[in-house]
């Protein structure tokens, strides 16, 4: 074991031990790409948002139809983002901790919206749900309106929104195991105080990066929105339907308006999830190593 052990640091030792040129080079080049293709493209828009002064940027975004996108945007992740954890965390325990017919193709349709471009996926409930569609006369009929209202936006956003959480959650109680669950049990406890007892402090870290990630996309998603949304001002155009609207107008400086305040939202999701892992990262590690 012991000559194992010394043969195995040596290849990881002789793996870090790159020439010094080599590692410049690498870091210079990691750099470089991180500057073009992130850095720069985010200090551009903040750049193009305030060239006109804060004045400027301020009536872009107080208008009355980007605050009306705003908060279409804020209700559809305030109802498609509690839908996904409340799926997610079904899905991931019954995956994780039990044995049924039918997992393999579960973990397929879990998959299925990373592998459906999202504008499919927008058609596919406009042939389901619109005028024309399979369900669209009967919808209407009884007055339901999915497409081209609030609904169909949700349903979109749920649809390419909804592996995030679930997709963070399943390795980490793969990886656990069902051995606390099983000990929690044989003492009496009943099956939804073993969840929220045991099961759910054990994931909440994975289960908080997941709502993170979740609320980034639903708040940034525009290609399942466009299609299903019909771009009404103020009523169904959400914060990237605005910019792209504002863009095609020409008015430039409200557009980059609108699109920093989506740049701020990543960047405030990436502050808090950076500030999280620094705080508690000592019960982070622990919770991946159980």
């Amino acid at each position: 074991m012991s000559d194992i052990a010394v043969s195995q640091s040596a290849v990881f030792t002789g793996a870090a031990t790159e020439k010094r040129p080599v590692r410049i080079a690498l870091t210079v080049i990691a750099l470089a790409f991180l500057g073009i293709f992130l850095l720069l493209p985010l200090v551009s828009v903040f750049y193009e948002a305030f060239r006109s002064g804060f004045g400027v940027f301020l009536k872009a975004i107080s208008d009355r139809d980007t605050l009306a996108a705003v908060r279409l945007t804020v209700l559809v992740a305030a109802v498609s983002v509690p839908a996904n954890l409340v799926f997610g965390l079904a899905a991931s325990w019954a995956i994780a901790k039990y044995d049924f017919r039918g997992k393999s193709f579960l973990i397929t349709l879990i998959d299925l919206p990373f592998s459906v471009s999202p504008v499919t996926s927008g058609l596919i409930y406009v042939l389901l749900f619109g005028a024309h569609g399979y369900l669209g006369p009967f919808l209407q009929s009884h007055g339901i309106h999915i497409i081209f209202a609030v609904p169909g936006i949700v349903l979109a956003t749920v649809f390419v929104t909804f592996p995030f959480i679930a997709r963070e959650l399943i390795p980490i109680m793969q990886a656990q195991g069902t051995q606390d669950e099983e000990a929690a049990l044989s003492l009496g406890a009943s099956g939804w105080r073993v969840f929220f007892r045991v099961t759910l402090p054990n994931v909440k870290w994975a289960l908080l990066y997941g709502v993170l990630l979740c609320n980034a996309r639903a708040m940034g998603e525009f290609g399942a929105v466009s299609v299903v949304s019909g771009h009404i001002r103020g009523k169904t155009n959400t914060m990237p339907l605005q910019v792209e609207i504002l863009y095609n107008e020409y008015s430039y400086q409200a557009a980059f308006g609108v699109a920093s305040l989506l740049a701020l939202l990543a960047l405030v999701t990436l502050i808090i999830k950076t500030i999280l892992e620094w705080r508690y990262a000592e019960e982070i590690a622990a919770t991946r190593r159980h």
